[in-house]
């Protein structure tokens, strides 16, 4: 997910998505575990969304 349409949400909308964001990496972990997760780089993107989508709410908080 991109920046630019992280901007564009409102506040509840990046609250939302960091929660589904860090249930979908909950989710990869336990497949990790059980050595069913087949595509790693998964795990990688999806906390690069969650540091994203934590930085647009702060940056939104700030104004």
């Amino acid at each position: 997910m991109k920046a630019s349409e992280l901007r564009a949400k409102s506040a509840e909308e990046l609250n939302q998505e960091v929660i589904s964001l860090t249930k979908a990496q909950f989710g990869l972990r336990m497949q990790k575990a059980t050595q069913q997760l087949s595509n790693t780089s998964q795990m990688r993107k999806v906390r690069r969304d969650i540091a994203r989508a934590k930085t647009v709410l702060t940056e939104k908080g700030a104004k």
